[in-house]
């Protein structure tokens, strides 16, 4: 039997990256996924590329709206939730001096404020020993330059994740994280700097890592097969680094 057999998996930022890496993952696994992003024409594009039985949902994390929308549609269509994947988040460098307003308030909307509302609007619809599953980063961890709001905004939302666990262990629904090293997605892509600006960041990145390489987002995709299926049925609360040991040295 497949691990996800008839589950429903609702993905945000599942356009590309490590959302639609699992999103590929959770079908082939037998689950109906509910395919978020805030591109139309990259759902487009990635629905393309995925088989079985899913829907699109184009939302923006960031919008309170949006959220209701998705989390309707997706019950619209399956009637219920078994895994709940925050995966949509934006991680633009800023050195400290230059910070602005506008800038904290693009990360901190996407990546603590569209989770939290989005947990809010599923809860009433997610079922009892059902999954909550968010995407962290080792950032909260070890200091890179630049990274600053990025970094205060994932320590933001791995504090919420523990109070969210205990909140919800009544109904037996469990909220583990992982927590990504760097991974080649174009999350990279979207910083915002020149490509060979990118491309010695990524080796600097790359040389930090003790297995020498970024790691794929089809590796993050099985790790969070496995946190939402019933192989870890007794894995609670947790943020679970996959990083190639950059956090651990």
């Amino acid at each position: 039997m497949k691990k996800l057999e008839n589950k429903v998996a609702v993905i945000t930022g599942a356009n590309s990256g490590i959302g639609l890496a699992t999103a590929k993952l959770f079908l082939q696994e037998g689950a109906k996924v509910v395919v978020s992003g805030r591109r139309q024409e990259a759902l487009d594009e990635a629905a393309k590329n995925l088989n079985g039985d899913f829907i699109t949902v184009k939302a923006d994390v960031a919008k309170p709206g949006d959220n209701t929308i998705l989390i309707q549609k997706a019950i619209d269509t399956y009637g219920h939730i078994d895994i709940l994947f925050l995966n949509a988040g934006v991680a633009p460098p800023t050195p400290t001096q230059d910070i602005t307003e506008e800038h904290y308030n693009h990360v901190f909307d996407i990546n603590v404020k569209g989770p939290i509302l989005a947990v809010k609007e599923a809860l009433p619809y997610l079922k009892d020993e059902g999954t909550i599953l968010f995407t962290n980063s080792v950032v909260t961890q070890k200091g890179f330059d630049g990274l600053g709001v990025y970094s205060a905004s994932k320590g933001a939302l791995r504090a919420y994740q523990r109070v969210l666990t205990a909140e919800v262990k009544s109904r037996k629904i469990r909220v583990n994280s992982i927590a990504p090293g760097p991974i080649d997605t174009p999350i990279y892509d979207k910083m915002g700097l020149p490509d060979d600006v990118i491309e010695e960041m990524g080796k600097g990145f790359a040389e930090q890592v003790p297995l020498g390489r970024f790691g794929a987002s089809e590796e993050i995709a099985k790790t969070a097969l496995f946190l939402a299926s019933d192989d870890a049925s007794y894995i609670n609360g947790v943020e679970l680094e996959v990083d190639g040991g950059l956090s651990q040295i």
